[in-house]
């Protein structure tokens, strides 16, 4: 790291550090099959089926971009895709005992993982610090 990072303001701060932890939870989500994308898709797949539009609407992306995140879910068993059987132009999705699993991995991961968070001495209270910091934006 730069001999300097004591003077760097806070925002390279929190944007440097934003990258490497994300770099680091990219790898390790690529052993799982997944991709960020993925894994925000099976966190709100977890609370149950979903159409593909109220997928797209909760993970804030267009209907394409999520068809082609959950296209990869299916492909890698982490989700399923399934005509809704009261409105069969409604796509359903819903998430896989194996999707499930790679989620409780990933979200135990990051809190335990020396590797992504270890500097972080409070996750909990980091995270909440997080929460506060976007929230007020």
């Amino acid at each position: 790291m730069q001999d300097d990072v004591e003077t760097w303001p806070t925002g390279r701060l929190l944007s440097v550090a934003a990258r490497m932890v994300e770099g680091r939870f990219d790898r390790f989500l690529a052993g799982l099959g997944l991709t960020h994308a993925g894994l925000i898709a099976l966190h709100h797949l977890a609370g149950g089926p979903l159409s593909q539009r109220e997928l797209a609407h909760l993970c804030r992306v267009t209907d394409q971009t999520i068809s082609r995140t959950i296209d990869r879910l299916v492909r890698t068993g982490h989700a399923g895709r399934a005509a809704d059987d009261r409105d069969r132009r409604r796509t359903v999705v819903t998430i896989t005992v194996a999707g499930a699993e790679a989620l409780a991995t990933a979200r135990r991961e990051e809190q335990e993982s020396e590797q992504l968070l270890g500097a972080v001495e409070d996750y909990h209270h980091f995270r909440r610090q997080l929460i506060t910091l976007i929230s007020r934006a």
